[in-house]
């Protein structure tokens, strides 16, 4: 949500394109995911600037192996940094800015995005927490207009790194219903 506040225009696209497929007589389901691209392309982009675990769990190397000069001998343990192999300047362009429709158009050949880290050991939960935050986000998309407190910037810098990745300042914010939405919100 913080970056959406930053980016107004994205996030009234994202209400356009749930107006359009949606409407206003009914909150936003799991069936109408696969008509919101534009929501799932937030989604995405919010995980790969944001993980929500930036270090994936310990892996321990089974023989001696070099990696592009560098030397692991058996038994080393490793640790996958998500957070840098996401923002990696290489594989992104722009890769600390917002842009959600990366993802319409750039193909992912070559650019790892593993938020829920991948293989065997890759997060069992995926599924249900991409269509958990798709129906979460939509529905706050939909039934809210959002702005920031005194119209100032949402303050992105991110606080240490461990286990989650919190931001430093917390998220003040001001929500207001949409005036389209309101009887659907009065029955709930």
């Amino acid at each position: 949500m913080a970056n959406l506040l930053n980016s107004q225009d994205i996030l009234e696209k994202a209400a356009t394109e749930i107006d359009k497929h949606v409407g206003n007589q009914r909150l936003v389901q799991e069936s109408d995911m696969a008509n919101l691209p534009f929501l799932q392309c937030i989604i995405k982009e919010s995980l790969r600037i944001h993980p929500v675990a930036p270090l994936l769990s310990t892996h321990e190397s089974r023989e001696d192996v070099t990696v592009e000069g560098y030397n692991i001998p058996k038994g080393t343990m490793l640790i996958v940094n998500i957070y840098q192999i996401q923002r990696d300047p290489v594989n992104w362009d722009e890769p600390t800015k917002f842009k959600p429709e990366r993802f319409e158009t750039d193909s992912m050949e070559g650019k790892l995005m593993i938020p829920f880290g991948m293989g065997r050991r890759s997060c069992p939960g995926e599924l249900l927490a991409m269509r958990e935050m798709g129906l979460v986000l939509g529905t706050l998309i939909q039934c809210f207009d959002w702005k920031t407190v005194g119209g100032e910037p949402v303050d992105l810098a991110e606080g240490p790194l461990g286990l989650s990745l919190p931001m430093a300042v917390p998220l003040h914010v001001l929500y207001r219903p949409r005036l389209a939405m309101m009887e659907v919100l009065s029955k709930l």
